[in-house]
């Protein structure tokens, strides 16, 4: 099992492997295998590269971020301007049923509302935002509306977890209520577990998934 020193040491050069980011700009601190990202960075975008950086590292259980997003003057644009680039944006997604959200931007942070069928929408959404210049953040609120059976939700999760390479299938318990997924279990890193969760959102119908999965590293030393 790493210590939270030799954690520390591979997020932070997991950040000066990641192309979009200036390591030196990004703090990192460790305790208990929970990673705390701090520091400011110009755009939203590296933000969440950060974030996905210090997932990616073996022994990671949480990532914290504590990363401000301080655009220049120069060239900022204003939140008219943010608003219109980011309707054009969803527009031009194919993945989009663009006319089912409404947008809203305030001092660059920009809100998405409306209902969608499809997880993978919502998330096509957010990522047709989250590049575009002078966006400060992005909250996510397009909610998942439809009528399939649970026991349908479950078997398609199920199915999925069986299909993936990076999912131990065996070691994860799926219940579904609903529209909602719980996963219990254990599994190998972050990763797993994000994977795991993100199989999940894809299951038609699906609007919550409540991630309990552990990550326990020495089970799978054994």
């Amino acid at each position: 099992m790493k210590s939270d020193s030799e954690i520390q040491k591979d997020v932070m050069e997991e950040l000066r492997w990641e192309p979009l980011l200036n390591a030196s700009e990004i703090g990192v601190a460790v305790k208990n295998g929970i990673v705390t990202l701090s520091g400011t960075v110009n755009t939203y975008s590296k933000k969440l590269a950060a974030e996905e950086a210090a997932k990616r590292v073996m022994g990671v259980k949480a990532v914290a971020i504590d990363i401000e997003v301080k655009i220049a003057l120069l060239g900022k644009k204003t939140d008219a301007d943010i608003a219109e680039a980011v309707i054009s944006a969803l527009k031009w997604h194919t993945s989009v049923p663009d006319e089912k959200i409404k947008v809203k931007v305030e001092n660059g942070w920009v809100t998405l509302d409306g209902q969608l069928e499809w997880e993978y929408q919502r998330i096509a959404a957010k990522n047709a935002v989250n590049n575009l210049t002078s966006v400060a953040g992005v909250t996510n609120n397009i909610k998942i509306v439809s009528t399939i059976k649970t026991t349908d939700v479950k078997n398609k999760i199920a199915a999925a977890f069986q299909r993936s390479a990076t999912v131990d299938a065996e070691r994860i318990k799926i219940l579904a209520e609903g529209s909602k997924v719980i996963l219990t279990g254990k599994v190998r890193s972050y990763v797993e577990k994000r994977d795991a969760e993100n199989a999940a959102w894809l299951a038609p119908g699906v609007d919550t998934v409540e991630n309990k999965l552990e990550i326990d590293t020495e089970v799978f030393a054994l």
